[in-house]
């Protein structure tokens, strides 16, 4: 599971990090890792939030494997 963080330093200096492969999920911060640690955070609550909903969540398919 690769989710690749775009990184960005906007005009008024703060940096912004998106990860296109799930919508809507991106977040500001001061510094590089201030913002790539907020969308990292922000992403696993919006995966974790679909998994709780029953939704198709194939960004963790390879993360689990459910022992028969």
């Amino acid at each position: 599971m690769d989710l690749r963080i775009e990184i960005e330093r906007e005009d008024d200096g703060r940096w912004i990090a998106d990860i296109f492969e799930i919508p809507g999920v991106m977040a500001y911060g001061a510094t590089q890792q201030d913002a790539v640690a907020r969308v990292e955070a922000l992403a696993l609550r919006v995966l974790a939030d679909r998994l709780e909903r029953g939704e198709a969540v194939h960004h963790v398919a390879q993360v689990f494997a459910v022992a028969t």
